[in-house]
């Protein structure tokens, strides 16, 4: 007679339980992180000051203003918002999948009393922190550029991390079904690519036709991004819709939480179930 297969299958679907061994999953990566901070560091300072140069000097100078700023001022809180989520995406995609698939550095650090679900949590915070880190780089260089006119540019660094983690849970979503790493060109391309041109970051929405501003709001996570940067940097926020700012920025607050909450529950589950059943 065989013997009854005594590994318990993950549940379906259950809130996380975690504990502050969390933080020794992120202290891992940190450290990884600090060895080669030289080859991290260089590309996340002279991307925003190359975008802020060729399009906002250069095609800057064949548009006259944007909402009554001129096109660079417009520009400027959009870099922070595509730091924001390219920072942690493709920290929980392919860094992730690499520490996961081909280091088995997941599984070594499973074997402590480290859980599975602590395991990825600690992977999403340390994404929400590479998105904080990378956006507040181009913070610095936005405003170096004198780009600023607000002072609730300086609360940026601390909502660049939770900006950041809703994109990790996100990122982990796809990570927890990528049968390899090629796999990654799919959400790259038909999830970041319209984000990163249909969400108000190089022209206003207010351009497109209702219907596309609707699935901005509605769908779209870097359109919210966008909004919360923009109002936090140029102190004004574009109309989408026609709702106000008052309206507007409280929805885009509203709409992080919930997607947040409910993406790093459910991405923790879908890489439980991956890993150990």
């Amino acid at each position: 007679m065989s013997q009854p297969n005594l590994r318990k299958s993950p549940a379906k679907f259950t809130i996380p339980k975690l504990s502050y061994r969390v933080w020794s999953v992120w202290r891992r990566n940190l450290d990884v992180f600090l060895k080669t901070i030289a080859v991290n560091f260089l590309p996340s300072l002279l991307e925003p000051i190359l975008y802020l140069v060729a399009f906002g000097f250069g095609l800057g100078g064949f548009i006259q203003e944007i909402n009554g700023q001129p096109y660079i001022n417009f520009l400027a809180p959009a870099l922070v918002a595509i730091a924001i989520m390219y920072g942690s995406f493709f920290e929980c995609t392919y860094s992730s999948f690499v520490r996961m698939y081909f280091q088995k550095t997941f599984d070594a650090i499973a074997t402590t009393p480290v859980s599975v679900e602590e395991v990825v949590a600690g992977e999403l915070l340390w994404g929400a922190t590479r998105s904080t880190i990378n956006a507040s780089i181009v913070l610095v260089v936005v405003v170096l550029f004198g780009l600023v006119t607000s002072p609730l540019f300086l609360f940026l660094p601390v909502f660049a991390f939770f900006g950041g983690l809703m994109f990790a849970s996100m990122a982990m979503c796809f990570t927890s079904i990528a049968p390899h790493v090629d796999f990654f060109n799919y959400p790259s391309f038909l999830f970041l690519t319209p984000m990163l041109f249909l969400s108000g970051t190089f022209f206003p929405l207010t351009a497109m036709p209702q219907a596309v501003q609707a699935i901005a709001i509605t769908v779209l996570p870097l359109t919210h991004i966008v909004n919360i940067t923009r109002g936090a940097i140029s102190g004004s926020v574009e109309p989408i819709l026609g709702l106000n700012p008052e309206i507007l920025l409280p929805i885009s607050i509203i709409w992080l939480i919930a997607v947040t909450a409910f993406f790093f529950v459910l991405s923790i589950n879908l890489m439980k179930k991956r890993l150990i059943a």
